[in-house]
Parts: C-alpha cells; structure tokens; sequence
C-alpha cells in the first residue's frame, strides 16, 4: 500500500511543481487544490489564503538553500569554497531546462507592495543571502564586505535574469571570474583558486 505524504505537504508539493512550471499569479488556488487532489476547506485550513500558501512555496525554498548552505560549511571548506559552490549552483540553476528566472525575483515581482506578506518572505530569503555573503566575505578579509556582498548579489540577479532571457551556457565561467574580480578589488589581494 502506498501511503500518501500529509495533506499539507500535498499540497505544498502540487503548488511547487506548479509555481514552478508557471509562474505563482497564473496558477489559481482551485488548481493546487485539483492537482493535490484536496478540498478547498482542507486547503484553507492548511492555508488561510493563496498568499500564505506562497509563503510557505518561498520559505521552503529557502529551507533548501539554507540546508545546501549549511551542508557546504559542514564539509570544511574554506570560505573562497563556499562562494564558488554558491556561484556554480546558481549557474547550474540558471542553465536547467525550463528554468523561469529566480523564484524571489518573480515573486517580488508578481507581488509588489511593500506590506504584502508575500514581499516579507522575499526580503527574508535576501536579508539571508546577504548575510551569508557578507559573513563569507568577512573571513575572506574583504573590506567593506557588505558593500561588495551587495555588488555579488546584482551579479547573481543578473545571471538569473540571463539565464531566463538569454544564452545560459556561460552563466557560471561569468559568475566565477566577474565574482572573482569583485572579491579581489574588494580584497585588495587575488584569492586563492
């Protein structure tokens, strides 16, 4: 027999595949209800709106990451280490057939105002990259890591962005050497390769 996840997680997974293969506006409540095969005051008792729905969708992306994150520490690597794991993955990301563009970006994007709870989760995956960056740079003795924490985190918007509109194969060589140059000019030192 086989035994179906819970009903919450269900519906988690259906709202995943499907903001993923779609975008999150165009994808209606009704249809992560039919694809996780729910009723809807079984939905709404997991979910009080789509919106935190949504909420739940980013914050378990950021639950990966976070994970990916910790686990890439846990294996000792050096800080330069860290930042070219988080580099390549992003260029492996922005390379994937069907790729769609960053799911923060687009979710700030489909949610503009500034109150929504929806833009909270976004602002809470981008106050933790950025702390993770800036934290990774630090050990690297950059000055001013935030400064330059900021400046590698418009590249990798800009990488997502290229891997959706544009050619993605070289994604990750670009993130690599442009990140490197930031870091260095940033350092005042060449890192270690």
């Amino acid at each position: 027999m086989n035994a179906q996840p819970p009903v919450r997680e269900r519906i988690l997974a259906s709202a995943t595949r499907l903001f993923d293969a779609d975008s999150i506006r165009s994808v209606s409540a009704d249809k992560v209800i039919a694809d996780a095969g729910t009723t809807k005051v079984t939905f709404y008792r997991h979910f009080g709106s789509k919106e935190h729905l949504v909420v739940a969708y980013l914050e378990n992306q950021l639950e990966q990451l976070r994970t990916a994150v910790d686990r890439e520490r846990a294996a000792g690597p050096d800080a330069c280490s860290v930042l070219l794991a988080l580099a390549a993955a992003n260029g492996s990301a922005a390379c994937r057939p069907g790729f769609r563009g960053c799911t923060f970006i687009n979710a700030a994007a489909e949610y503009p105002a500034a109150d929504n709870v929806v833009r909270a989760a976004v602002e809470r995956y981008r106050a933790w990259l950025h702390s993770v960056v800036t934290k990774l740079l630090s050990e690297l003795g950059v000055e001013q890591p935030g400064i330059v924490a900021d400046q590698l985190i418009m590249l990798r918007d800009g990488a997502m962005v290229q891997g959706y509109l544009g050619d993605p194969t070289a994604i990750t060589e670009s993130l690599i050497t442009t990140g490197r140059a930031i870091i260095t000019a940033g350092a005042g030192a060449a890192l270690p390769t």
